[in-house]
């Protein structure tokens, strides 16, 4: 799946160099969590939106150096990197810096989430399935093997959970034969956590996985 299309050039950056005024005034006025400060041109780091009441309109963007977050993507990140590391940064907006570490534009969470929903995984009709098996057991060949073994179809698969060496795998499928897809998992071994409709799915999947409930909800 490609993002690329998804870059943002319309925030601002700022100099270290700046007073705090324009900053203060772009928190207020946007929802965004953090913006990027370089140092003659070349990336710094970030300032947060929780540090506003820090903030004074006259004080130098200088002042704030060692307090600056310093997480970024570059154009070859992975789209589900790029959520990984909003998620890990608490942040829905991500600077863009090319290999001489210049800002080239942002992700903003929101669109980047958009793409990930208008994908064949969400969209397409069918049935939602939730296995899990002992995390040295499982292969992604073998889950395909299952499903088409049965005359359906998989639409797409990632791995929702880890926990206690046991890890937990979704499944999108076409639904017709649903019934037999989940009884060969559950004879090859695989415990069935859910299954269910394309509608319900969306509600069980974020309350089973805070990680895309952040992304969900946005």
């Amino acid at each position: 799946m490609q993002i690329q299309s998804q870059i943002v050039t319309t925030v601002p950056v700022y100099e270290v160099s700046e007073t705090l005024k324009d900053v203060i005034q772009f928190f207020e006025e946007t929802t965004y969590s953090h913006v990027a400060i370089t140092e003659n041109g070349v990336y710094l780091g970030l300032l947060s939106e929780n540090d506003l009441l820090c903030f004074e309109p006259d004080k130098k963007i200088e002042e704030f150096r060692y307090e600056l977050e310093s997480f970024f993507v570059t154009k070859e990140t992975s789209w589900l990197d790029v959520l990984e590391m909003f998620s890990r940064n608490e942040a829905n907006i991500l600077p863009i810096l090319d290999e001489n570490q210049i800002i080239t534009g942002y992700y903003d969470l929101e669109d980047v989430v958009s793409v990930f929903i208008d994908t064949p995984f969400f969209k397409e009709p069918g049935a939602m399935l939730v296995v899990s098996t002992g995390i040295k057991d499982y292969s992604f060949s073998e889950i395909a093997q299952i499903v088409e073994s049965n005359n359906a179809r998989l639409l797409g698969a990632f791995i929702t959970d880890t926990e206690n060496d046991i890890v937990e795998i979704t499944l999108k499928i076409g639904s017709q034969n649903f019934n037999e897809v989940a009884q060969t998992f559950r004879r090859y071994n695989y415990s069935i956590v859910f299954g269910n409709s394309d509608d319900q799915f969306l509600e069980d999947l974020k309350q089973r996985s805070d990680y895309l409930e952040k992304y969900l909800n946005v």
